[in-house]
């Protein structure tokens, strides 16, 4: 079985002290499954268009990844639903595909039985009903759910990969403990959203060991849950600079008078926010292939003309000097652009992000192809620390937003990594040729691309 460490197996491993290093990808040898790894999948409901829809329904049947059918390689074998709202899917995908929904994570870990019975585990911790606290911080229970999966993986002596969807919490210290949880057990662990595994339109690499002097990245959603996106994109391109993620030491949230204040100072790039936009013109055609409901195609300017009005900025100093700024513009909520200035270049360059013809339920067949990718293999794909450096920062960044506008110190994030080639598995655009903006969208839990493709 994929994947699978007892704690005999974890001692023979190297340790691994503070989150300040990425552990080894070697750490996580791929070994070819036996079987389909089996997996248990843990959300907090399930309705159409929710992550768990999103993601769960690349699970079940060959879905279209850059343009061709991909198999799942894996069997979902257990389901726990934490709410279950009035459009609830759960108790239908359950009858329907026969996988056993259960009433606590523990049974679903061991599917029915008393020790753990799956190799993988997916946990969605996003959607639902769940209070926000005085930060503005929506208290998803994704530790909780962390915390009783890896609870039966203890007492089965038994450690299998695990996929937490976004940020690893909204509390930096319980994120920091379920990273560390996962280093100590030598489990891997893959975190994060689908934005960074967008197309990128134009095309846009970093170069090699380029110097960054500084990035920003542009959404077009609200404050928080779409900030940390914005954060990922940042991250997920920054953290490839010549010496790679050197941490962050200093994160504070600025409303717009102030935001705009700040980049007359010079504290922030107004031209790579401008370069960050206009980079979206790359995806003009696209938007008219996917107007906003009840918008012609002709209308899209006039219709986005509050598109550059900004509404706060997040501004991140990296312990090695380079500066990153998000900034939240328009309303937009498919709206992800990244611009940076390089050092020794006075063209800007920058990109804009497309999350497909249905919006980023296209995208999430990308992540659901990332996330099988640790299951089947055992290794991660990219580097936890991305996720767990952004939480941080996402966290450091609502408190300084509390704070109206104060610097936050982070010594917590000197969290460093060097990250992989990862690029293999970001949209490449092939499959908005077979999906488009004419193929109708399925509204019921039906899985599989190919009846698109007839």
């Amino acid at each position: 079985m994929p994947a699978n460490y007892s704690r005999r197996e974890c001692l023979r491993m190297t340790a691994v002290g503070a989150a300040a290093v990425l552990m080894p990808a070697s750490l996580f040898a791929e070994t070819p499954p036996q079987r389909k790894p089996r997996v248990a999948a843990l959300f907090t409901e399930l309705r159409f268009r929710s992550h768990a829809f999103n993601i769960l329904e690349n699970f079940f049947e060959p879905y279209l990844f850059r343009g061709k059918l991909v198999e799942p390689g894996v069997e979902v074998v257990s389901l726990y639903a934490d709410q279950f709202p009035k459009d609830d899917l759960t108790r239908d995908v359950s009858k329907r595909f026969g996988v056993p929904l259960f009433d606590s994570i523990d049974g679903a870990m061991c599917v029915g039985g008393a020790r753990l019975d799956v190799d993988a585990v997916l946990l969605i911790g996003e959607h639902g009903e769940y209070p926000t606290n005085a930060l503005g911080q929506r208290e998803y229970p994704r530790k909780r759910f962390f915390d009783e999966a890896v609870a039966t993986m203890k007492r089965s002596d038994r450690f299998v990969p695990l996929f937490n969807d976004k940020h690893l919490s909204y509390r930096w210290d319980w994120a920091k403990e379920m990273y560390d949880t996962a280093r100590r057990f030598q489990f891997p662990l893959l975190a994060g959203s689908s934005v960074p595994l967008a197309e990128r339109r134009p095309k846009f690499e970093l170069p090699a060991d380029a110097e960054i002097e500084e990035g920003l990245a542009v959404h077009g959603g609200g404050l928080e849950s779409y900030d940390f996106h914005g954060l990922e994109v940042l991250q997920s391109i920054v953290e490839a600079r010549r010496g790679g993620e050197t941490g962050v030491v200093q994160v504070e949230l600025l409303p717009e008078a102030e935001a705009l204040r700040a980049a007359d100072e010079g504290r922030w790039s107004k031209a790579l926010y401008d370069a960050a936009m206009d980079a979206e013109e790359s995806l003009l055609v696209s938007r008219a292939e996917r107007p906003p409901l009840g918008v012609r195609p002709n209308q899209i300017r006039t219709a986005d003309a509050n598109a550059r009005r900004i509404h706060h900025v997040i501004l991140v100093k990296y312990a090695d000097g380079t500066r990153g700024t998000v900034v939240a513009s328009g309303g937009d909520s498919n709206r992800w652009n990244f611009a940076c200035r390089l050092k020794g270049e006075t063209q800007l360059r920058a990109t804009a992000y497309f999350n497909g013809p249905w919006g980023n339920r296209c995208l999430f067949k990308a992540l659901s192809h990332a996330i099988q990718r640790l299951f089947t293999t055992g290794r991660e794909p990219y580097p936890a620390e991305r996720t767990l450096l952004t939480t941080g920062i996402l966290d450091a960044a609502m408190h300084s937003h509390q704070a109206k506008g104060k610097p936050i110190a982070t010594p917590e994030l000197a969290i460093k990594y060097q990250t992989p080639d990862w690029s293999a598995l970001r949209e490449d655009g092939a499959s908005w040729r077979k999906i488009t903006v004419d193929t109708p969208q399925p509204t019921t839990f039906e899985p599989g691309d190919a009846k698109l493709l007839q």
